[in-house]
């Protein structure tokens, strides 16, 4: 009973985090107000590939330490659109991840936990069974720690090719949502504003409730 109380309110404290997390956003939003997204995008496009090979380098640090990474990817949305965006934090956020996994493997299990807070054996346990679609998965979820997850892969037996291809396709349909928001982020009424919204709303709620199941089933 207490378990399943627990697992009822984790999917709502996710939600939870998530609604505010676009609430602020849209908050700010109004009351700062955003400088023009085609003038802002016009000058950063004037830097060539300067801005976005900067972007992708400190996000891919800023993903090595257990920070929050949406907000970047909103950021991505504001300065240089939707499609540059998308590629831009995609390229970042896999740099991160690959360097996250090789240090997982480099520092150890003690170490790795440690610095996350995460306990590799449950990370292990997951990514054992089902290799591939648990990475899958677990990408596919946008509020699920990302850095922490990373480092404890490394110390798994998930294959590295898995490892891989999971994280870059389950990370496409959260990264659209969070690059969408910051693209279409001054026309919080516009169709592709809402859609994004709705998605990052349905991910998290499916993989809450995928993670209550797997729950149940492993209790």
């Amino acid at each position: 009973m207490a378990t399943a109380l627990i697992n009822v309110l984790s999917v709502w404290v996710r939600l939870g985090l998530l609604g505010a997390f676009l609430a602020a956003a849209v908050a700010v939003a109004a009351l700062v107000g955003l400088p023009d997204p085609a003038r802002l995008r016009a000058g950063i496009a004037a830097t060539g590939p300067a801005a976005p090979a900067l972007f992708v380098l400190l996000y891919a640090l800023v993903t090595l330490a257990p920070l929050p990474k949406n907000v970047l990817g909103v950021l991505a949305g504001v300065l240089f659109g939707l499609v540059t965006g998308i590629v831009v934090v995609m390229c970042a956020a896999m740099l991160g991840a690959l360097a996250a996994f090789g240090l997982g493997r480099m520092l150890g299990r003690e170490a790795v936990e440690r610095i996350t807070g995460t306990r590799v054996a449950r990370v292990d346990a997951l990514l054992r069974r089902r290799g591939l679609l648990a990475v899958l998965g677990v990408r596919l979820v946008p509020v699920l720690p990302f850095t922490p997850i990373n480092y404890a892969a490394g110390l798994t037996a998930v294959r590295p090719r898995d490892y891989v291809i999971g994280t870059a396709l389950g990370m496409i349909p959260g990264t659209v949502a969070y690059v969408a928001l910051g693209a279409y982020g001054t026309s919080p009424g516009s169709w592709p504003f809402a859609i994004a919204v709705l998605g990052l709303v349905a991910l998290t709620a499916a993989g809450a409730a995928a993670a209550r199941r797997y729950r149940r089933r492993h209790a």
